[in-house]
């Protein structure tokens, strides 16, 4: 079996598990406790809180940690926007997660909100132009992410940060697909908000980190104990918090070693040479060519039907997916594909191959002949 399937989750690291081990099982202490065992708990809960902060280059009262990337999502765009005393009007891209999606659905449903949608391009770009145009004095908040999860696109955050703040806007970034493939410091400095999810870097599901800005005021998702400043109550995880933290080190390691970072070319270039060689217009990769992270290779198969690939694959022993694993059981073509103005028969036929930085060569060279000889099959 050959697990391509990480941008819907991420194998563990087996340093984050063993790390893990003790905060699970002896040291297991509430970090609000005053006895020794709660303030053991408590000294991991400020290590990788410190650790955190500094993977991201901000400060450490400026790191809360999550449930995930829809808590983080949720509590940036929401708690940004209910928070501003100014246009109640919330911008994102067409294709967001639908954890910024959604909180703006809410915000306009139960707030009154404007959304308004910045189209993108068939390659999955924002349309900075068009941004320019949305983004006014009105705006309270704008959400972008930094890496498409379906797709892999690296979008412009900081120049969207820009026209946001020139606008007086505050501006928030998920970064879930981002974290291992780019250097996050740089979209810290650029944004007032980022998340990020732990299963997506190897670390624990349930788990995920976010940066809000002191400069700014975030009204809370979790009224309740007050921790976390007040911004997120709730018993805090130090296993979960500890989790992120040597995921996040271990991904910077690996990104600036330059581990696996061809290895998404290489997928690339060899099934839309070998397939348009043996069928000519038989794929095509979604996504832009260029400005994409290394761990996503999208492609749609317009002379095939369905998800027949993904069965053709799977029973070769490759595991991959047709896009957001968050759309599981939907019938409906890709959201984000039909945003690039992709017809939704085609964006039936897409597949995702997504993996991380520790994936063996080998087993990207086998991935590779297995798609190109799936669907020659299919076609011959």
């Amino acid at each position: 079996m050959i697990y391509m399937d990480a941008a819907s989750t991420a194998p563990p690291r087996q340093d984050v598990l063993d790390m893990l081990n003790p905060l699970l099982t002896k040291d297991f202490g509430n970090p609000a406790s005053l006895h020794e065992a709660g303030q053991q708990a408590k000294r991991a809960n400020d290590w990788a809180r410190t650790q955190v902060a500094g993977q991201l280059g901000v400060a450490a009262e400026e790191v809360y940690f999550t449930s995930g990337g829809t808590e983080g999502a949720n509590a940036a765009v929401i708690g940004a926007a209910l928070a501003k005393p100014r246009g109640r009007v919330v911008v994102s891209s067409a294709i967001e997660h639908p954890a910024v999606l959604e909180a703006c659905k809410y915000l306009v449903e139960f707030h009154g909100f404007e959304h308004r949608i910045i189209p993108v391009s068939v390659t999955g770009l924002v349309d900075l132009e068009a941004a320019g145009q949305l983004i006014d004095a009105d705006v309270a908040v704008v959400s972008v992410m930094a890496v498409n999860n379906e797709v892999g696109t690296i979008q412009p955050v900081e120049q969207l940060a820009q026209l946001a703040h020139a606008a007086g806007a505050i501006m928030h970034t998920d970064a879930v697909q981002a974290a291992g493939w780019i250097d996050l410091k740089p979209l810290c400095a650029a944004v007032d908000a980022l998340s990020i999810s732990g299963h997506k870097i190897g670390s624990l599901k349930g788990s995920g980190a976010m940066y809000l800005s002191a400069k700014h005021r975030f009204v809370p998702l979790l009224h309740g104990g007050g921790q976390q400043g007040g911004l997120r109550s709730g018993t805090e995880n130090p296993a979960a918090a500890v989790g992120i933290a040597v995921a996040l080190q271990a991904a910077t390691a690996q990104r600036e070693a330059g581990l696996g970072e061809n290895f998404g070319p290489y997928l690339i270039e060899r099934i839309l040479k070998e397939l348009n060689a043996k069928h000519p217009g038989s794929v095509r990769l979604t996504g832009d060519p260029e400005h994409r992270v290394g761990g996503i290779a999208s492609f749609v198969f317009p002379k095939t039907a369905g998800e027949t690939v993904l069965i053709e694959l799977a029973r070769r022993g490759v595991l991959c997916s047709s896009g957001s694993a968050c759309a599981a059981g939907s019938t409906d073509p890709s959201a984000v594909l039909t945003a690039m103005g992709y017809e939704e028969e085609l964006a039936h036929t897409a597949v995702r191959l997504s993996f991380t930085r520790t994936a063996k060569e080998n087993e990207i060279s086998q991935v590779a002949s297995a798609v190109v000889s799936c669907v020659s099959g299919l076609l011959s």
